[in-house]
């Protein structure tokens, strides 16, 4: 099964950029292409979740309560958060290859890679 991703609205766009150019077959839905602009947390969890998509995001304030709350009542592929000051190949690189993306829950080096926060 091909893993398929959606970009936050608040994801840096040099991490969107460049995951393009070192995967370029990768499957990642720009929050512009999903109409995601102004929309709540909740709502964002929902279309994501809806075409089987997991969302890519650099919200760490508030979008893994909602993440929480989200998947006691519906299903969802997952979230990953991005930590805020690494740099955009340290957020690249783990995303840039599937594989490790395989089981439902991954827990990365916090300090150098994306947390799966599920």
């Amino acid at each position: 099964m091909k893993v398929r991703f959606q970009a936050d609205a608040d994801l840096d766009g040099r991490v969107l950029r460049g995951l393009r150019r070192a995967a370029p077959g990768i499957d990642i839905r720009t929050a512009a292409d999903a109409g995601l602009a102004g929309r709540q947390d909740p709502e964002v969890l929902r279309i994501a979740a809806a075409d089987g998509r997991i969302l890519i995001s650099q919200d760490r304030r508030t979008m893994p309560g909602h993440f929480r709350r989200f998947v006691t009542g519906a299903a969802s592929p997952g979230v990953i958060l991005i930590r805020g000051g690494i740099s955009v190949a340290t957020a690249i690189e783990p995303l840039a290859t599937p594989p490790c993306l395989t089981s439902s829950v991954s827990v990365l080096p916090a300090k150098k890679r994306p947390v799966w926060n599920v």
